[in-house]
């Protein structure tokens, strides 16, 4: 049976994927020393099974080095092989050296994640540039989409939609959402000028007067190109839009700026966030079920796994880092022996 582990933050996400899937749900110990770093502790059995690590990746810089360091242990106590699970991927922005000097840390993150797990299972990754993840990850990848999920709530939730894009490169995207469930479809002009500036041109949509627009995009990070849209549509005589997106990350205040221009915001559980209402775990289920018979043949080992030395053994169920293990000093004994000193020996 898989085994599912959650990093921390991801608990609720790792449940609803290991009761969908019928798997059993392990736990990780982390803490932090005084001194600011980092201690992982698997308290779930890995010896010689399938271990996918749980880890939404909406703010990576606070819990890589963690995620790295639990793969790591889990691979070294035995696990047959060790996938990423990551609903939302991080650092696809960069995806080239816009300005002389910049790092293109889309590479440099990937060529991390591809030197430490056996696999990656995301959902719809921010691509621009790239073709597909194979351009950059060196591992198996899943990319899987949630398109199909964002229509089906759209068709249950809203009564005559019309559904809107960002822009003119989300048009295959959106098409296929409206086509799912019989809605017409327009796409927006996007016109960015840095992280923080968006401009917005709306087409004429007066043909469809009287429809609830409903915006749909993957991502939500700043916000700006949603908040414009729906600043706007009301100039051409609709409602407030919902607005539905896959990744809701919100930084900053976007969310409560966007939530003042819309009738609704609606995000996939790939980003904790109040927003959350379209469930990723049955897609996920899907396609790791599906390669449950072939990943014998994905698996990349990088190294067999390590035996535990009689160090290691002694203390294979760990202690606090306050205690001294067992062997050596005693048991449960917090002092250091010091060896006596013999005749003509000097202290040092």
């Amino acid at each position: 049976m898989r085994l599912i582990l959650p990093l921390p933050g991801n608990e609720t996400f790792a449940r609803d994927l290991a009761e969908t899937g019928g798997w059993e749900l392990g736990e990780i110990e982390t803490r932090r020393f005084p001194d600011g770093e980092t201690y992982v502790r698997i308290l779930s059995d890995v010896a010689d099974r399938r271990v996918d690590l749980v880890c939404t990746l909406a703010r990576p810089d606070d819990g890589f080095l963690r995620l790295a360091f639990a793969v790591d242990a889990a691979r070294s106590l035995g696990a047959r092989e060790v996938s990423l699970v990551a609903p939302y991927l991080a650092y696809m922005r960069q995806d080239r050296r816009f300005l002389t000097g910049e790092a293109v840390t889309s590479k440099t993150f990937a060529r991390l994640v591809s030197s430490t797990f056996d696999r990656l299972v995301t959902v719809d990754p921010h691509l621009h540039r790239y073709p597909a993840l194979s351009a950059l990850y060196t591992i198996p990848t899943e990319t899987l989409h949630a398109a199909p999920l964002l229509a089906d709530w759209i068709a249950v939730e809203v009564e005559k939609p019309l559904v809107i894009g960002p822009d003119e490169e989300s048009e295959q995207w959106v098409s296929a959402i409206a086509a799912r469930i019989g809605a017409p479809h327009a796409v927006l002009r996007k016109i960015r000028h840095g992280d923080r500036s968006v401009d917005v041109e709306l087409p004429d949509l007066s043909q469809w007067s009287g429809l609830r627009p409903v915006l749909v995009d993957d991502i939500a990070s700043s916000g700006h190109t949603l908040i414009e849209a729906a600043r706007k549509l009301p100039l051409q005589g609709f409602s407030r839009p919902v607005c539905v997106v896959v990744h809701g990350v919100f930084a900053e205040d976007s969310y409560a700026r966007l939530l003042a221009v819309a009738e609704r915001i609606v995000s996939s559980d790939s980003v904790q966030h109040v927003s959350n209402a379209i469930r990723l775990a049955p897609l996920i289920v899907t396609s790791i079920s599906a390669d449950e018979k072939v990943s014998e043949y994905l698996v990349r080992h990088r190294r067999p796994p390590e035996p535990l030395d009689e160090v290691e053994r002694a203390g294979v169920d760990s202690f606090p880092a306050s205690d001294s293990p067992p062997w050596t000093s005693g048991v449960g004994s917090k002092q250091t022996r010091i060896p006596r000193q013999g005749k003509g020996e000097r202290a040092t």
